[in-house]
């Protein structure tokens, strides 16, 4: 008999840490009554989200065993995996645990129920030595309820006579029921008094805890198998009450495993039967399209149209705790961009359309989006990414082109257009953080978005009548083109001489020119903290994002300056893995597990990164060379773990068998990343169309078939620039009105100029330096006027090389 003490002693346990981010597969039941996603890693199941795509409310849910002797074994470690799914594109999976020492197996099947929010498991326990009662087979749920593992609270309670064992935190519960009798029950804090402790210290569930309160607690459970019934359905549900989680389990139960899987996958094959057929099967491998496909659709919310977060991972998990609230599973708006790409090139252009008008939901007053944010529309890190306020414009223009946002539809994101285009106008070229997070400069990779961005928001603009708003955008974009190679084309002999080049783009540069813009926007958060990296100096750091140049339409493959580039990035930056080549993402990077193997703790050494051979595919692509983006396909698709899902990073040292690591294989970064998972999509589609799918046509025209020029140049406050090519007019462009007090020869006579202010809330006036001769120059100072009217107490010179 064993003994029932009320509460656990240990409170409130070690401190809490998340998991694996090495998925084995993601999950939902496509259904508004569902709202919960469930993840697989290692066998078992891990970080389960309820009732927001990202609220994660579980740690991990899996199996111990005992047996004789005082035979312990947890299936996540003790046993090897295999997880399949049971049809192309369905994320329903069959799951076989062996037991490294062959004593048993464990068969599962796992699903969601579609018709409530309760995760599904049927498990069958197969021993190979003795017979089932010869082994005691125990249920181990770790609750982490709303995105943290400590203040929660976990007991054991019947509900109308059903034995439960239940948890909840911060208004949110779960239930945990078997379709047999459990043989015991208790509730424990973790590393002190659970049932993992119990187990493998004692061999017995003894004595049982009837509850664990304000802590980091596990819940455990005997199952009740015998010979006769080796074979248990779990139901783990979760409600807003204890009452709501507990009948929705037993509600479940009570429909039936076979009943909720077969809806399951006819929800799954039904939308997947609505999209273009992309699939390359391969005799016994997984139908990689079907799989990122897949991916991208249980990324989505559930109650929040076109909110797709970016992994229902968290990158190192087993090393991240409470402090780390977000892991990956928030919405990122380039990712979010990429992601409605992928599912547009995949041919459900109604979640692309969801996605803008999530975009459109969320976006700033100021016209720029956070830079990550929770589904509704909450900043979690404050930064400002230029590329960010872009992409969305590229993502109305895309599906402006492929002919599903026209008429009204198309008048409802006009503002949104305007708010943004205006936004870059006013703070751009310069991007406060670059794509990856972290440096403020020039990149060559944002200012192809922005520009290929502004051209796309003046085609959309004058085609809703405004030519004037139009034709200021395409200035400005024609300002920041003819500029490019200034801002970031370097020629520093150490690498022009080790790579046998002229010169080459490097990833950032100029990061003072941001200085202002960020101190307004406030302090900025950066995802990949990377100190090392601060010892390169700007000039001698490559990175693959010069290529956005031709991705974008902006330069041409065969550009001189692109092929150097190119040979610098592969001497800096490639990488031979046994799947292909891969790509680092600069010079320097540090966001990566530590030369040993240990986990990214805000210092560590960038690994090898899978989408980036995305990009160099569609590269080879737009330079004809079909041959070598499908190769870089296949190279995508092999960094893939086992059962299809890319990782953010592979391992690229010697294999590290304690921390899992395997060179070549994924490395503990997120996985699956759904950017990786769209790029794979948005390049099947580009392969079967011969074309770069989401190539704007804009700056192709512009600026590679028409060449075209710039008029001029731009002045403003926060971008202050000191010298001005001849023949070109000066353009000053402020936030606020001004007269402007102007000179073409050293003040021996002046005009003054007041400022008209634009369709974008900034102010401008065009000053007539394109008669200037080399050597000349052009002074000038402000007369700020309205309620603040004051002088700006500083003069300006601006010169016209020599030649």
């Amino acid at each position: 008999m064993r003994r029932l003490i009320d509460f656990a002693p240990g409170a409130p346990g070690i401190p809490a840490r998340w998991t694996s981010s090495a998925k084995s597969g993601v999950g939902t039941a496509l259904s508004p009554q569902s709202p919960v996603w469930f993840t697989l890693s290692h066998g078992i199941l891990n970080e389960i989200y309820y009732p927001r795509v990202d609220s994660a409310c579980t740690r991990d849910f899996g199996l111990l065993v005992t047996g004789p002797a005082g035979y312990f074994s947890e299936e996540k470690r003790d046993c090897i995996t295999m997880t399949t799914r049971q049809a192309d594109g369905v994320p329903a999976f069959h799951v076989v645990n062996t037991a490294r020492d062959g004593r048993y197996s464990i068969e599962k099947d796992v699903v969601s129920d579609p018709a409530r929010p309760c995760v599904l498991q049927r498990i069958t326990f197969r021993p190979a030595e003795g017979a089932v009662g010869d082994y005691g087979v125990f249920a181990l749920l770790a609750p982490h309820l709303t995105n943290a593992g400590m203040q929660n609270s976990a007991w054991i309670a019947d509900y109308y006579g059903a034995p439960l064992l239940m948890a909840c935190g911060r208004s949110r519960y779960l239930a945990l029921a078997a379709s047999t009798p459990w043989k015991a029950r208790s509730a424990g804090y973790v590393g002190t008094s659970d049932g993992y402790r119990q187990l493998r210290e004692h061999g017995t569930l003894d004595p049982c805890y009837q509850r664990a309160d304000e802590g980091n607690v596990a819940l455990t459970g005997e199952i009740g198998l015998t010979a006769d019934n080796p074979t248990v359905v779990l139901a783990l549900a979760f409600g807003q009450s204890e009452t709501e989680a507990a009948a929705t389990a037993l509600q479940s139960l009570d429909a039936g495993f076979d009943v909720a899987q077969d809806r399951y996958r006819e929800n799954w094959h039904r939308w997947q039967h609505g999209l273009v057929g992309l699939d390359r099967p391969h005799a016994g491998k997984v139908n990689a399209y079907r799989v990122s496909t897949a991916v991208l659709a249980a990324h989505r919310a559930a109650d929040r149209a076109g909110a797709v977060v970016a992994s229902l991972s968290i990158p190192w998990g087993d090393n991240k705790g409470d402090d780390d609230l977000g892991g990956y599973h928030l919405v990122w708006p380039r990712d979010l961009v990429e992601t409605a790409g992928g599912f547009l090139a995949a041919g459900d252009s109604r979640e692309a359309l969801a996605i803008l008008d999530y975009l459109r939901e969320v976006q700033l007053a100021s016209g720029h989006w956070p830079q990550n944010l929770w589904l509704d529309g909450r900043p979690y890190w404050p930064g400002v990414q230029m590329d960010e306020c872009a992409f969305p414009i590229l993502l109305a223009d895309l599906l402006h082109r492929h002919h599903h946002l026209a008429g009204r539809h198309l008048d409802r994101f006009m503002p949104m257009i305007r708010k943004a285009a205006g936004y870059l106008v006013a703070n751009g070229p310069a991007t406060i953080q670059d794509r990856w997070e972290e440096d403020g400069g020039y990149s060559p990779f944002t200012l192809a978005v922005e520009i290929a961005a502004l051209l796309a928001a003046a085609d959309l603009i004058e085609a809703d009548g405004d030519p004037d708003a139009a034709g200021h955008l395409r200035e400005t974009a024609d300002c920041w083109n003819e500029q490019i190679e200034n801002w970031t084309f370097a020629s520093r002999p150490n690498i022009c001489a080790a790579a046998g080049i002229k010169g080459y783009y490097v990833r950032i540069a100029g990061a003072a020119a941001t200085d202002v813009a960020a101190a307004a926007d406030g302090q900025t958060a950066i995802r990949n903290q990377v100190p090392e990296k601060a010892m390169l100096p700007a000039w001698d750091v490559l990175s693959p994002d010069a290529l956005a140049l031709v991705r974008f339409g902006l330069r041409r493959p065969d550009d001189p300056r692109i092929l150097d580039t190119i040979k610098a990035i592969d001497h800096a930056l490639k990488v031979d893995l046994p799947q292909g080549p891969l790509w680092y993402r600069y010079t320097g990077d540090g966001y990566g597990e530590k030369p040993d193997g240990g986990p990214f703790d805000g210092i560590g050494q960038g690994r090898a990164w899978p989408l980036l051979s995305g990009e160099r595919a569609h590269y080879e692509l737009a330079a004809g060379r079909r041959d070598r983006a499908e190769a870089l396909l296949a190279t995508l698709e092999a960094s893939a773990g086992v059962e299809g899902l890319l990782p953010e990073q592979s391992w690229d040292g010697p294999d590290v068998p304690a921390r899992e690591l395997a060179f070549g294989r994924p490395s503990g970064s997120a996985m699956p990343l759904v950017w990786a998972h769209a790029e794979h999509i948005k390049l099947l589609r580009s392969l079967a169309d011969g074309a770069v799918f989401d190539m704007p046509p804009q700056t192709v025209e512009r600026y590679i078939r028409r060449r075209t020029p710039a008029a001029l140049r731009i002045w403003r406050p926060d971008n202050r620039i000191a010298t001005m090519p001849r023949g070109k007019i000066l353009r000053l462009e402020l936030n606020a009105p001004a007269l402007v007090h102007w000179s073409l020869d050293g003040w021996g006579t002046t005009s003054d100029s007041p400022t008209r202010e634009t369709a974008f809330a900034t102010h401008v006036v065009d000053l007539p330096t394109a008669g200037l001769a080399a050597g000349g120059c052009i002074l000038f100072t402000l007369l700020w006027l309205g309620s603040q009217r004051r002088w700006e107490n500083s003069d300006y010179e601006i010169r016209i090389p020599g030649e």
